[in-house]
């Protein structure tokens, strides 16, 4: 059984929340396995920042026969989002307008833009109901919005490693890296490979905050004697640099990088804790102990606001980037969490009652 590639296509304008419109729509999507004859075996996998709709490249460990979403049962569904690199209408794409790429000109998308493309591309494909939707880092930001902007849609949601608001702390990180491409000369022109260089230090960057110091003592280690360009952390930040280069765009880069920042589920609806309040499907959050990008208290919030919200930490070496390669940890997450499911326990929701009933009786001093 082989996946599936598509590309959805909409002659009609794109409304944008934050003002304008994209003129066209298109939207290149990923399918693996069959909808079943009840139409609820449906896996919806949101991509995170450079990520595409191939989530057997990406997140092979959790995706294929045999492993936790399994095509031989589900309907395995993944978006490249709008911005993005990989066919989905982006700043290298033809704007129909002028029949030249966006370039520059491509409008900034929010998360909400992009949860919007997918409600348009389920109602073509008859999805009425998805059984799953998982979503880690910026793939995790849009699984939770689309809890919210359609309660009773998604049964099961898994969110990992991401936020119901961008942190300070992380929009801090996003703008230098778009720094780093704004200085590069070549930035200013209207070519596919404008700003590359600066990319790759924007990378480069990024990739700090996605391991930590204990990641880069243990895997880039020094070598006795070691100096200069022979040190492992130097050939490896550069390495990591040209690998994204050859694969990515740096206008892309730029934009999910904003669209990142604009993550806040409370914006026009009175807060994040009365958004969180309107999630309807059984929740299971999963945070990374050693995350410094998306620290575990962002997880701890997702939990305690999520109506019936169970919760599970990972320990990993690898920081914010555990949540792709941890996947043998986050599978016995999840199928634990599937286990207590069926058992009706929810030791996390219980926790967090207890703790509030204690508060409210005075028991635990401020």
């Amino acid at each position: 059984m082989q996946a599936e590639f598509h590309h959805f296509h909409s002659a009609s304008p794109f409304a944008l929340e934050l003002g304008g419109e994209l003129p066209a729509l298109d939207l290149a999507y990923q399918t693996w396995g069959k909808l079943n004859a009840k139409k609820d075996n449906v896996v919806w996998i949101c991509h995170a920042f450079t990520g595409s709709h191939d989530v057997a490249e990406w997140w092979q460990g959790l995706v294929g026969p045999g492993k936790l979403f399994n095509p031989e049962n589900n309907l395995i569904v993944c978006v490249n989002i709008l911005g993005s690199h990989y066919g989905s209408s982006g700043p290298l794409t033809i704007d129909p307008r002028t029949g030249k790429p966006y370039f520059h000109s491509f409008p900034d998308v929010t998360i909400r833009d992009v949860v919007s493309s997918f409600e348009i591309l389920r109602k073509e494909l008859k999805i009425n109901r998805i059984k799953t939707c998982i979503g880690g880092s910026l793939g995790g930001q849009q699984a939770v919005e689309w809890a919210i902007v359609n309660p009773g849609l998604i049964e099961n949601l898994i969110l990992v490693a991401t936020n119901a608001v961008h942190s300070p702390w992380g929009i801090a990180f996003n703008e230098s890296q778009r720094m780093a491409i704004e200085v590069d000369p070549s930035w200013k022109e209207s070519q596919p490979k404008a700003g590359l260089e600066g990319m790759k230090a924007a990378r480069a960057t990024a990739l700090i905050s996605y391991r930590n110091y204990e990641t880069y003592q243990i895997t880039q280690a020094r070598k006795e004697n070691s100096y200069g360009s022979s040190l492992r952390a130097v050939s490896y930040q550069r390495y990591q640099g040209e690998k994204l280069a050859q694969r990515f765009n740096a206008y892309s880069y730029f934009q999910l990088s904003k669209m990142m920042d604009s993550q806040d589920v409370g914006r026009n609806r009175g807060g994040a804790i009365a958004a969180l309040k309107l999630i309807q499907s059984k929740t299971l959050v999963i945070g990374i102990k050693s995350d410094a990008l998306f620290p575990i208290v962002e997880q701890e919030f997702l939990a305690k606001y999520i109506p019936g919200a169970s919760f599970h930490v990972i320990d990993s070496l690898y920081g914010h980037d555990g949540f792709l390669i941890e996947s043998g940890l986050m599978t016995k997450a999840v199928r634990l969490w599937q286990k207590l499911q069926r058992l009706e326990v929810n030791p996390m929701a219980d926790f967090f009652q207890a703790l509030e009933a204690k508060l409210a009786s005075h028991e635990i001093s401020q």
